[in-house]
């Protein structure tokens, strides 16, 4: 197996037992998770929002021409994704359940990304690759949680909705670095692109869209509340200084900064470490 792809999928597994502690962290107190589902489903809005307007949206205009397109795509995506559910479950217990499917799947395909980006960082080079998925790892405790907001919000049972947020949040970080690092070479940069955009647009239609229904259940002070502390999270998130070293920052970098070119991963390789 070669370097980069070892690199690649250790990373994405880091990035996974950082997922499984935010689920962890909801676990120990199930019964009470369960019952303030709605004001985790606001914090989580109010994290994914801020990070997707922060630093995945920057992050995906800033790799190419054309990501904003992409951006939109992905959202009006995740309505046409939530108007095809309600369709085909009008009514009745499932419904429910079948509408937490656009959210869960925003933040699986994010998070199956996240892994690809390993592999291309790593392909470059591996300061690069450690830069990238660090940034990137940071966010994942909270992506545990969103997604186990998600599910709980939608009638799921505690044990079904730590299974599914793992599946989708953690399992698939791993996967993504695996399945991509096995011909990242041929997957070509604009697509790598497009893809992420398209993820980006999702998360923030999930972000203002599902996550904001319990706005019509909890009281104004809570709410305020827990979109705030939500907001707070995720900007202490994003002020660490690793994100100063974008995943798909395509500025020029000295030799003495680490950085990458995503849409011109090889030529990184030949950088100095």
């Amino acid at each position: 197996m070669p370097f980069s792809l070892q690199a690649s999928v250790s990373f994405g597994l880091l990035a996974a037992l950082v997922t499984s502690l935010g689920l962890a962290a909801v676990a120990m107190r199930s019964d009470w998770s369960a019952r303030q589902s709605g004001l985790f489903a606001l914090a989580a809005g109010g994290m994914l929002i801020t990070m997707s307007l922060l630093h995945i949206v920057p992050e995906a205009i800033g790799a190419g021409q054309g990501a904003a397109k992409f951006i939109l795509g992905g959202f009006f995506a995740g309505l046409l994704l939530s108007f095809t559910m309600r369709t085909f479950f009008p009514e009745g217990a499932g419904q429910a359940r079948a509408e937490a499917f656009t959210p869960l799947l925003a933040v699986g395909v994010h998070s199956f990304f996240d892994g690809v980006i390993y592999s291309v960082s790593f392909a470059a080079s591996f300061q690069s690759g450690v830069y990238a998925s660090l940034g990137l790892i940071l966010h994942e405790f909270a992506e545990g949680i969103i997604a186990f907001a998600i599910l709980t919000r939608h009638g799921f049972k505690v044990t079904q909705a730590l299974l599914w947020a793992f599946i989708a949040a953690a399992a698939t970080t791993p996967l993504g670095a695996l399945v991509s690092g096995l011909f990242v070479n041929g997957l070509g940069a604009d697509t790598l692109t497009a893809l992420y955009a398209l993820s980006a647009g999702l998360l923030i239609y999930v972000a203002t869209g599902p996550m904001m229904e319990p706005l019509k259940e909890v009281s104004p002070l809570r709410a305020v509340g827990s979109l705030g502390a939500g907001v707070a999270f995720a900007l202490a998130v994003l002020a660490l200084p690793i994100h100063n070293h974008g995943v798909l920052d395509n500025h020029d970098h000295s030799h003495d900064q680490a950085g990458i070119d995503f849409r011109t991963p090889e030529a990184g390789a030949g950088a100095a470490p």
